[in-house]
């Protein structure tokens, strides 16, 4: 049993845990395009910031884990080179993301971004062996087919937007990726140990991506910056941590299908601080995903 779930009941309970634990994580990071969407500067230096300002927060929490409960610390070059090929994935999604969003509409982008838990079960056949349920394919087609709902007709795939909607399928690919090295780091690791050095190494990605993206690295309030701060204390330190944590004790498989709640909440959260409608269409993409989501959760077990 991993560290963190140490003391927290049976098998079933840290599973019921765990979900509640991934379901808030998303809250945390369906904030994460308001927060992008405010910011002062481009969104490859606001990427940027999210990793710089969580990187202390996460090294105390690291520094502070009792030895009683870390069962592991990384000592060899291969336990970093682990760890920092999780922060490169993580440093490639958000790129291609980036960029998508520049060749492409921004609905396209979050529809293909979205495509992760297709590649995330595409990855643990083809990679690891893994078997999937009927009912857990027909949940995870029900989630990717409500995203599309969600969205509505602001999608428009292919055309000139072809090259955007390339890089929001890499990114997809980057993100499963991710969320597969995370699950089996967390086997090894503490949540801490594992967003700190994966984190540190997207930081330093994402310097030149932001130099070559041209965008300024300085914002331009104090308000700016108090964005950039809750962005990384909110989405990273909160909602990737908590989804890393969930990751130990759920597959990842279902925890990349469950995370498609995560553009559902950004709808509600736009609605309430933007005032965007939602109409009949994305209403019942949203159900249609929840039910996707429990299918899935049942094929699961």
């Amino acid at each position: 049993m991993n560290s963190d779930s140490a003391n927290l009941g049976g098998p079933a309970s840290l599973d019921g845990r765990a979900l509640v634990i991934l379901l808030i994580g998303a809250a945390g990071i369906s904030l994460a395009p308001n927060f992008v969407r405010l910011s002062e500067i481009g969104p490859s230096a606001t990427a940027f910031y999210r990793l710089f300002f969580a990187l202390p927060v996460l090294f105390l929490w690291m520094r502070l884990e009792p030895e009683t409960t870390a069962p592991e610390r990384p000592t060899s070059l291969r336990d970093f080179l682990d760890l920092g090929v999780a922060g490169l994935f993580f440093a490639a999604d958000m790129a291609f993301w980036h960029w998508s969003i520049t060749f492409t509409s921004v609905a396209n982008a979050t529809l293909l971004a979205n495509s992760a838990p297709i590649f995330v079960t595409l990855g643990g056949f083809v990679l690891f062996g893994e078997r999937f349920s009927r009912r857990f394919l027909l949940g995870l087609a029900f989630a990717i087919f409500g995203a599309a709902m969600l969205l509505g007709d602001s999608v428009g795939l292919g055309g000139r937007h072809l090259l955007g909607d390339l890089f929001g399928i890499i990114a997809a690919i980057f993100y499963a990726a991710y969320l597969m090295a995370v699950a089996r780091l967390r086997g090894r690791f503490s949540t801490a140990t594992v967003m700190g050095w994966s984190g540190l190494v997207t930081a330093i990605v994402l310097i030149p991506v932001t130099i070559v993206s041209g965008e300024s690295f300085l914002a331009l309030s104090a308000f700016g910056w108090l964005l950039l701060v809750a962005l990384a204390l909110i989405s990273q330190v909160g909602g990737q941590s908590m989804i890393a944590y969930a990751l130990a004790h759920l597959t990842p498989a279902f925890g990349a299908v469950a995370l498609l709640l995560q553009p559902v909440l950004a709808a509600l959260i736009a609605w309430v601080l933007f005032a965007e409608g939602l109409g009949l269409l994305q209403l019942a993409g949203a159900a249609v995903i929840l039910a996707g989501v429990v299918l899935a959760r049942l094929g699961s077990r």
